[in-house]
């Protein structure tokens, strides 16, 4: 007797109907947002143009002055502005000048940039719920393609209050709030990770770092406890070193502005722990293309032969140069070859990398 078959289509409606946080399928990134340096988007993604996925939490996390804020409060706005996505910053700090925004080449009018004080992680959860509300009332019935694409920015979660440290500041008594902060950002995250994921929607977020007494595991310590690390797909630490060059590469005696080493402490997209030293000199801001010659170095696609390094394109042309002969156009060039050979690429799911060719634009 043939077996009655089963309406696969029709049990999951209802499922999904009769318990309304549940969302069917897979939720792999569609849409991605280039930090401004491809070093760093490689490291983070696999790939040369995309540094942070929508539909995921993302967190930057390092020391004042480390560059957090340049990369997700400036960068990652002006190019999320540029793919017709609406940034909305949470800025707990209070330190976003418009002026600064508008140097960076962000679009401050209120329809193309929301920005909102805060200082409590009640009134991020608060914000991001309401927010999430009228979003799905409005594009819930919508397929991912037309739906509104955000991207949240909160800088940053270290500074961000819970009520115990209100009260016991009135009260006159500091004592701290044993605890309930570390709870109250995994909660946030947890909560907000489910509310995005099947939407055109991304959460960034700043924290801060603290030096490690552990001469085992040297690396500084992120705030916020293990469970908020736990909730994020993406996790960069971030140092401040200074940069002590001219805009020719030539070593100087004075600071030029800093060096942001990045280390990419978790990814699903590539393989962890690589790093990366950003320059972003003050007089011209970040260098899209530092760290590209480490990376290719260290790959093995250039070569040292004598004082030069010598590159193979994939038609077979030899090109050697000295280490500051590689220039934006010669980089450009290997990043492209780099694809077409699909070498090293350390994320295969839901990106196919050989088609990113034809999808993408153009301390002491």
């Amino acid at each position: 007797m043939a077996q009655k078959a089963f309406d696969v289509s029709k049990f999951r409606k209802s499922l999904t109907k009769a318990v309304p946080g549940m969302s069917t399928g897979f939720n792999d990134p569609r849409d991605w947002i280039s930090t401004g340096n491809h070093t760093l988007n490689y490291l983070m993604t696999g790939d040369f143009n995309r540094g942070v996925p929508l539909g995921k939490v993302t967190m930057f996390a390092g020391e004042s002055g480390s560059g957090k804020s340049y990369i997700c409060s400036g960068n990652l706005v002006r190019n999320a502005q540029q793919a017709g996505i609406l940034p909305v910053i949470l800025d707990s700090e209070n330190a976003l000048d418009e002026d600064w925004l508008q140097a960076l080449g962000i679009d401050t009018a209120p329809d193309k940039l929301m920005r909102f004080g805060v200082s409590m992680i009640d009134e991020v959860a608060k914000f991001i719920s309401e927010f999430m509300k009228e979003y799905k009332d409005s594009y819930s019935e919508l397929p991912y393609e037309e739906q509104q694409k955000v991207l949240f920015i909160v800088d940053s979660v270290g500074m961000l209050l819970t009520p115990t440290d209100i009260n016991q500041f009135e009260a006159g008594d500091m004592k701290g709030d044993m605890g309930r902060k570390a709870k109250a950002l995994t909660a946030l995250i947890k909560n907000t990770v489910n509310r995005i994921a099947p939407h055109p929607i991304g959460l960034v977020v700043t924290n801060h770092t603290y030096a490690s007494q552990d001469m085992f595991d040297p690396d500084d310590k992120i705030t916020g406890g293990q469970g908020f690390i736990y909730a994020s797909s993406m996790v960069v630490a971030m140092k401040k070193l200074k940069l002590k060059e001219d805009e020719d590469g030539n070593k100087t005696s004075t600071v030029q502005g800093i060096r942001a080493a990045c280390k990419i402490m978790k990814t699903r997209y590539s393989k962890p722990f690589e790093s990366v030293q950003v320059k972003i000199p003050y007089n011209s801001g970040m260098d899209p293309y530092s760290g590209l010659v480490e990376l290719f170095e260290d790959r093995g696609w250039l070569k040292k032969e004598g004082n030069k390094l010598a590159y193979t394109t994939v038609d077979g042309e030899v090109i050697k140069e000295f280490r500051k002969g590689y220039t934006d156009e010669i980089l450009d060039r290997i990043m492209a070859d780099v694809v077409a050979r699909g070498q090293d690429m350390a994320y295969q799911g839901a990106i196919n990398v050989k088609d990113q060719a034809s999808d993408e634009p153009s301390e002491d």
